[in-house]
């Protein structure tokens, strides 16, 4: 077929998207079709070539601005980005990888085909929650600070020891019994309060480690939490309403040298 006559419900048939998504891709400018002279869109080789970048780069996790703004940049280096973003693919299919693997050797010791050790469950229970992490905020989380600060992270948590790695449950079982101490004496400079700052900047250091924590990034990341209702929710729900607000006026508060996240 002749890359010209693409009509837009042969181009949704060809790509596996939706006419309304074609439409929608045209509306934000990322794609431009010709018209016919009966109005009618039709789609060349470059719509076609256009299309299937756009779609590449929602599959490697980049949002519709992005993609945007990066075929709209004559020069962006597309190869080197898809680079960056195989790269990327390696390692979340890495610990997907050893994800599958836990999940079938827990189901075959429950089946009593196997057995499991207690090093080989921590490594899964590490796993499992850096996939969480990354499905429930990875994608904000590398728009505000970065592929490289994300994956270390991650790799750090990866290879945390059992014992840091209990050390950091029970720091987070503490932060929120802390918060509701601190909370009821209402006051967020109180003793109390900047005992939760500590707290809560020593559980986010263990989360970033000692050279990627700073102050700043600390409070930005605080103020956060008042415009995600994940956050709320997470923190309200466990320490009473009001609690997400006080935690971030703790901080804000806090005058000691390891949670200075104030102005």
């Amino acid at each position: 077929m002749d890359h010209a006559t693409y009509s837009v419900g042969q181009l949704a048939r060809l790509s596996g998207v939706s006419v309304r998504t074609l439409h929608h891709y045209e509306t934000m400018g990322l794609l431009k079709p010709a018209r016919k002279q009966n109005g009618y869109r039709a789609y060349g080789k470059a719509d076609v070539e256009r299309l299937q970048q756009v779609l590449l780069y929602r599959a490697c996790g980049m949002d519709l601005e992005q993609i945007r703004q990066v075929v709209e940049n004559e020069s962006y280096d597309a190869c080197e980005a898809l680079r960056a973003h195989i790269q990327d693919l390696v390692r979340r299919r890495a610990k997907l990888d050893a994800l599958i693997r836990t999940v079938q050797k827990t189901i075959d010791t429950m089946e009593g085909n196997t057995t499991m050790t207690d090093e080989e469950r921590f490594e899964g229970l590490k796993s499992a929650a850096v996939e969480q992490n990354e499905k429930a905020y990875g994608e904000e989380a590398r728009g505000r600070f970065g592929n490289d600060a994300v994956d270390a992270a991650n790799e750090r948590l990866l290879s945390m020891d059992e014992e840091t790695w209990n050390s950091m449950d029970r720091l987070e079982t503490a932060i929120i019994e802390q918060l509701v101490r601190a909370q009821k004496t209402g006051n967020a400079r109180g003793p109390e309060a900047r005992e939760l700052a500590a707290m809560h900047a020593r559980w986010i250091e263990l989360h970033w480690g000692e050279g990627a924590y700073s102050a700043e990034a600390h409070r930005q990341l605080a103020h956060g939490y008042l415009a995600d209702d994940r956050f709320r929710a997470y923190y309200d729900s466990r320490a009473g309403k009001g609690a997400t607000e006080f935690l971030v006026a703790a901080l804000d508060g806090c005058d000691t040298p390891v949670c200075r996240v104030g102005p």
